[in-house]
């Protein structure tokens, strides 16, 4: 009998579980991955891939993965500032090896910029010139966007004011280059979007429903070593400014163990950070992906799961 990947096509087939934290993506993966008899889950989540954060990511167990192969999960260490470049390269390895046996690979993670690197490709933007990184990186948001006014009014009123991470970025590309991102960014390359076929789907469940889960998820995360986790990070004492330091729960958990604040205002915070966060997850996948590509907004169940999963192995193997 044909394996999934050698009866689909001539494209070989790729599966993409989207969609925003704790709306159910893992364990559909896992599910798609048994309905297909032969598939292999590639992680497309930010957060999952440090080391150091098997907790605070949720990233999952070995009972969730279910005997199922999990790639990219868990294999950088937090002093490492990973990057959707370097993701995209790991990522294309992990499909390709997938496909060399015979397995469909299976995306699944909720980083928006990851995935659309590794579909569309990266612009091939120059190493910014250290100096301008440097001054860039230490104005004040207010500042930085002020200045974005000026030199890229476009990317000003597209970004969030409160957004510091890509308010530099936009910035400190423009300074160094004398080009804006949206230019750089016409000219992506290295995308694999038109080399494979790609089955996605996009996870929306109700908001409330979804508030609720990243509430209660929380909740589960300081009981069972959340705080414990995050307090070997800090023995660490890396760099506040990398990825996993700056990951949700690391700094309100770190105000907690300082002093600062007590338990439960440590964990207010950090639920509300991770309800923030859902949400702009939630609008981006609303938003930006192609139009065509399916939205499932009904909320998950064991039922829904396995229909869901009937559905996309059908699609992959039909095209």
């Amino acid at each position: 009998m044909a394996s999934p990947s050698s009866s689909f096509g001539p494209r070989p087939p790729v599966a993409l579980i989207a969609g925003p934290t704790a709306s159910g993506k893992s364990a559909l993966a896992v599910r798609l991955a048994k309905t297909l008899g032969r598939a292999q889950v590639v992680n497309a989540d930010a957060s999952q891939v440090y080391a150091d954060l098997g907790i605070l990511s949720a990233r999952p167990t070995d009972a969730d993965m279910a005997g199922i192969p999990h790639h990219l999960f868990g294999h950088v260490d937090a002093a490492d500032a990973h990057n959707a470049a370097r993701w995209a390269n790991e990522a294309r390895a992990a499909i390709s090896a997938a496909h060399e046996t015979g397995d469909v690979p299976i995306l699944v993670g909720g980083t928006g910029l990851y995935i659309r690197t590794l579909i569309d490709g990266i612009a091939p933007v120059p190493e910014i010139a250290p100096d301008v990184r440097t001054a860039v990186r230490a104005m004040a948001v207010a500042d930085a966007h002020a200045a974005l006014v000026q030199a890229d009014p476009v990317a000003a009123a597209r970004l969030n004011p409160a957004d510091a991470t890509r308010i530099a970025r936009a910035l400190e590309v423009v300074r160094s280059t004398g080009r804006t991102l949206a230019d750089w960014q016409l000219a992506r390359e290295g995308g694999i979007g038109d080399k494979i076929a790609l089955t996605p789907l996009v996870l929306l469940p109700r908001r409330d429903w979804l508030r609720e889960r990243c509430d209660q998820r929380l909740v589960q995360m300081f009981d069972h070593g959340a705080i414990e986790e995050t307090e070997t990070l800090l023995a660490r004492q890396l760099d506040p400014g990398l990825p996993a330091m700056r990951a949700i729960g690391v700094p309100q958990i770190a105000q907690y163990l300082s002093g600062d604040i007590d338990r439960a205002a440590a964990l207010d915070l950090a639920q509300a950070a991770t309800r923030q966060y859902a949400k702009r997850q939630f609008t981006w996948f609303r938003n930006q992906p192609p139009a065509h590509w399916p939205r499932h907004v009904e909320l998950l169940s064991v039922d829904n799961i396995n229909q869901l999963a009937i559905i996309l192995r059908d699609k992959l193997l039909t095209g």
